[in-house]
């Protein structure tokens, strides 16, 4: 009897999985190259305040600038997880890389090209979260092709830390270079390390024949055959999808309104606090906390609970608890007790990695890169409109509590879809397959 072609597509799949050895290498090479990634990202709100002052820009074009990185990060996620699926990640993870790091290093000099430096500033803002906005789906689907289930968990939220690493080392050594060296030497430090990590993975772990068969295959337009359609009304008519997608716009969503008003929210209730400690603390309790999600998720599955139930688990700690510690930060009048709110309520949202992100590998692993990329886009937009909101509730109200209450309605809403409709039976094959 000849196997079907789902079960010999699974079988090649499988075969073309990374070993222990190249899974470590590569997870090592992933966590820098996000963090890199953030080095990049975070440099411009580093720098708003001092490029403010030499270009003479207000708040609101200072915001123009710092927002329009946004705009452009949303419209490439679908592309980026199209094309990871199509081509490999990796190559798509380093041809953006080489492209961000460039325009990264050549920012000083955009900024300087004539007289339109808020034009400038916002093109180049727009490019770079285009070419952003291809990483987390092109990380998503290669994971999915190359790493084992039972540790794919822990290397997704090992790898997810560097964005954690990314925000603390441009924050600490990008303070000190904006004081000794002025803002352009900032971007010369992220954009010159992302370089030198792209021809690192270019010279010792890509093989150069084919990178150069995605170029061509990216020259020619991407000629899709039938074998590699993404299928659409398949994956779309399960529920189980639609709650993956809910659940990632929720976690996304609440992510980016405490992170965006955090700061805002401690300056003006301690306004004699340091700065440094609110800034920092949660994000080292978070790289930690991301570690240990990914290494109880592997453990619990590895131990024989059932995937759906371990994805669950962490969606509660990553939704359900992280929102608790947020709505006690309305009710706090002590900064000791907010910074230990703030930090568990960021640190446990890192659970989300262990949990939604992986549950979108379990469901398609053949186009987990275009799955991610629909959610993430999802979840990108409403963290921008979110944030909007969460402005217009503070204004409105005078107080902190109705943002922090805003954080735990939609955390609540995308932690029950996922509990009632969420599953890890894979919806991308032709046979039903028993769930796991």
């Amino acid at each position: 009897m000849q196997p079907s072609p789902d079960e010999t597509r699974r079988d090649a799949a499988e075969d073309t999985q990374w070993s222990r050895p190249e899974c470590q290498v590569w997870t090592g090479t992933l966590l820098l190259g996000t963090c890199l990634l953030y080095c990049a990202r975070v440099s411009m709100p580093v720098c708003a305040a001092s490029m403010s002052q030499d270009f003479g820009w207000n708040k609101k074009e200072a915001g123009v600038v710092l927002s329009s990185f946004f705009w452009g990060y949303c419209l490439t996620q679908v592309v980026g997880g199209h094309l990871g699926d199509r081509i490999g990640g990796e190559k798509v993870i380093l041809l953006s890389a080489s492209a961000w790091g460039f325009i990264t290093v050549a920012t000083p000099l955009l900024a300087h090209l004539g007289s339109a430096h808020l034009a400038f500033m916002t093109f180049s803002r727009i490019l770079t979260g285009l070419l952003q906005g291809v990483y987390f789906p092109a990380l998503t689907s290669l994971l999915s092709q190359k790493v084992r289930e039972s540790e794919r968990a822990f290397t997704y939220s090992t790898v997810g830390a560097g964005s954690q690493f990314g925000t603390l080392v441009t924050g600490a050594v990008g303070s000190l270079l904006l004081d000794w060296y002025g803002w352009p030497s900032v971007f010369y430090f992220s954009g010159g390390l992302t370089l030198l990590w792209v021809g690192y993975v270019y010279r010792c772990l890509l093989n150069e024949r084919d990178l150069i068969l995605a170029l061509g295959i990216l020259a020619q337009g991407l000629p899709v055959s039938r074998h590699t359609k993404v299928p659409w009304r398949q994956l779309f008519r399960k529920p189980s999808v639609w709650a993956a997608i809910v659940s990632q716009l929720s976690a996304a969503c609440s992510f980016f309104i405490l992170l965006s008003w955090l700061p805002t929210f401690f300056k003006e209730t301690f306004p004699s606090s340091k700065g440094w400690v609110f800034n920092v603390v949660p994000w080292l309790v978070a790289i930690p906390a991301s570690l240990l999600s990914g290494l109880l998720s592997d453990h619990l599955i590895n131990q024989g609970y059932r995937t759906i139930t371990v994805r669950k688990f962490m969606q509660v700690m990553g939704l359900g608890l992280s929102s608790v510690f947020a709505l006690c930060l309305g009710h706090t009048s002590s900064f000791c007790n907010s910074v230990v709110f703030a930090s568990a309520s960021i640190g446990l949202q890192t659970f989300n990695h262990s949990g939604i992100s992986v549950n979108i590998q379990d469901l398609a692993p053949s186009c987990a890169g275009f799955l991610f990329g629909v959610a993430n886009t999802a979840g990108a937009l409403a963290g921008v409109v979110g944030v909007c909101l969460g402005g217009y509730l503070i204004e409105t109200t005078g107080s902190w509590t109705s943002v922090f209450n805003l954080v735990a309605a939609i955390s609540s809403l995308g932690l029950c879809t996922f509990l009632v409709f969420g599953k890890a039976q894979r919806v991308d094959l032709s046979p039903a397959h028993e769930d796991l």
